[in-house]
């Protein structure tokens, strides 16, 4: 495997468990799960707030939802590899922004 794309499955794990972890700390002070319904608030400081959340979230959360409809309602496979593949681009993406953040953090301490 090459360094590049090594580094690039590091960037998407960071991305998924950054994910999972805003998602299980929001349901930890809540106690209820993370949902895409945060943002049907209107114009709320809460509807604010959870923007950058859900933008760092939402790869959990499509993949969470894409489980329990494939579980719950059956939904087709194909369905599935879209939202699959869905979230791991936004996880990439996500990934890369938090990898890059600590990089920039890095070098203003160093």
């Amino acid at each position: 495997m090459s360094p590049e794309a090594l580094q690039s499955v590091i960037v998407l794990l960071i991305g998924f468990a950054v994910a999972g972890l805003l998602s299980s700390g929001y349901q930890l002070v809540t106690e209820r799960p993370l949902s895409f319904r945060l943002l049907n608030g209107g114009a709320q400081a809460v509807t604010f707030l959870a923007i950058p959340v859900l933008t760092f979230a939402a790869p959990f959360v499509i993949m969470r939802n894409v489980v329990r409809g494939r579980r719950i309602e059956r939904r087709r496979i194909e369905f599935v590899m879209l939202a699959t593949i869905l979230a791991g681009f936004w996880s990439l993406m996500s990934g890369t922004v938090v990898v890059t953040a600590f990089s920039a953090l890095s070098q203003l301490f160093a």
